[in-house]
């Protein structure tokens, strides 16, 4: 008798602000639909917490959604007690339009980005920049060398321990937000946080937005920017994030 592969239950959670979430959501659908064996259920915020903890993995798009303090708790023991959870882009997102005109991040969820491991805090002018591999040997960037991509370029508070698998260097002005002078350094683009029996991947690249995303800020947004969906390195990434998140023994 042929042996019988087992489900794998997965919750993606795409939804928010100012990104094409339409656009990414499909993406991580098709993705996740390679393997037959993931059964996904879609959410916009994280309000059915019963579906995500009973999950074996969750991948989460947002930008400015942020979990009730219920949620969040939630979110730390599933994550502690072994859920795995591939975190893109602007999931460690609070945004505010401050009296002063910029954009700030109000420190109001610290449960929230504990778990995730950084808070994002600014990003420069969305231009090209090179990314380099912190950790060549890990399975998730193995064999992957270098690359230039044009993207939103993450300048994130750090909250514990993380295993950086790419960074990126900046110094400078982070025009248009609260917080934009920035020393030179070196800053995450994809790391791992373990915590007790299970992690977070996050993955800071991924910026995307169409026409009507920035609204009611603008009616209209002249162009429709892809960013690192453009290149198909980042598609390697989200693979194999998702084999990752998917396989417990793929390593953390």
């Amino acid at each position: 008798m042929t042996d019988k592969p087992a489900r794998i239950d997965c919750v993606l959670v795409a939804g928010g602000l100012y990104h094409d979430i339409d656009f990414a959501r499909l993406e991580l659908l098709k993705l996740l639909a390679e393997d037959p064996r993931v059964r996904v259920r879609v959410f916009e915020d994280y309000a059915n917490i019963d579906a995500i903890t009973k999950a074996d993995f969750l991948i989460t798009y947002t930008c400015d959604v942020v979990p009730s303090l219920e949620a969040q708790e939630a979110l730390r023991e599933w994550v502690k007690g072994g859920g795995r959870w591939y975190a893109l882009h602007g999931t460690n997102s609070v945004l505010r339009l401050f009296e002063n005109g910029l954009y700030g991040s109000p420190r109001w969820a610290p449960l929230f980005m504990e778990t995730l491991g950084t808070q994002f805090i600014a990003h420069p002018p969305i231009a090209p920049y090179p990314v380099s591999v912190a950790d060549p040997d890990h399975p998730i960037t193995k064999g992957i060398g270098p690359f230039e991509t044009t993207d939103e370029l993450y300048l994130v508070e750090k909250h514990g321990d993380l295993h950086v698998l790419l960074d990126t260097e900046f110094g400078g002005d982070a025009t248009g937000f609260d917080e934009h002078e920035w020393a030179h350094d070196r800053h995450p683009v994809l790391y791992i946080k373990k915590q007790e029996k299970g992690a977070v991947l996050y993955n800071t690249l991924g910026h995307c937005r169409g026409h009507y995303d920035m609204q009611p800020f603008l009616d209209w947004w002249p162009t429709v920017d892809r960013c690192a969906w453009d290149l198909p390195v980042f598609y390697e990434l989200l693979r194999r994030g998702i084999a990752w998140a998917k396989e417990p023994k793929a390593g953390a």
